[in-house]
């Protein structure tokens, strides 16, 4: 069983992205992983944008991060670029700190064009930081996710595909053979 942590750039549980947030949780549960999420908008906005890793809060969100072995970054997409609360967080880390571990973007938006996104934004911001397991994410569309729905929020194709994206970072996991030292309890 791997440590999961999902970084979510969401600006709300109920939002699109808190919702995709949750399908992929709940399937990477289901395939006995430990999750954990970060809800990036939780963390107090002065101490992450002045990037004080004194700050209590945000040296546990630098932790958890180092210490888990594989993350989800999951974004809405504004304008083709990725949620500012997402970079302010990877900017705090060390250069090298995804290395070695299983990454898995995801992201939503309201237009097909916003799909660059991933590709030219939230992928290279993830490389500087060292992530060399980048597993091809999903891109949603906000028209195929529909929170009032509850657990079947998501249409059947995009599930499909968030689906096929959690299997084959469930699958990097198991190939990865990476994974960071426990700290001693």
């Amino acid at each position: 069983m791997s440590t999961i942590l999902t970084i979510s750039g969401s600006p709300s549980a109920s939002a699109r992205t808190g919702v995709l947030v949750g399908f992929v949780n709940n399937r990477l549960t289901e395939a006995g992983h430990d999750v954990q999420t970060l809800q990036v908008r939780q963390l107090p906005t002065l101490p992450l944008l002045t990037e004080d890793l004194t700050d209590p809060d945000i040296s546990d969100a630098v932790t958890r991060i180092l210490h888990a072995d594989g993350i989800v970054v999951a974004s809405p997409v504004y304008r083709a670029a990725y949620s500012g609360l997402v970079k302010a967080l990877l900017d705090l880390l060390p250069k090298r700190a995804l290395r070695g571990r299983a990454i898995l973007p995801l992201a939503t938006g309201g237009s097909q064009g916003f799909l660059v996104a991933m590709d030219y934004a939230l992928n290279p911001l993830l490389a500087t930081k060292g992530a060399d397991r980048v597993v091809r994410g999903e891109f949603v569309l906000d028209n195929h996710i529909r929170p009032e729905l509850g657990e079947n929020a998501l249409d059947e194709a995009a599930a499909l595909a968030v689906g096929a994206a959690t299997d084959r970072f469930t699958a990097a996991l198991a190939t990865t053979g990476y994974r960071r030292l426990r700290p001693a309890v």
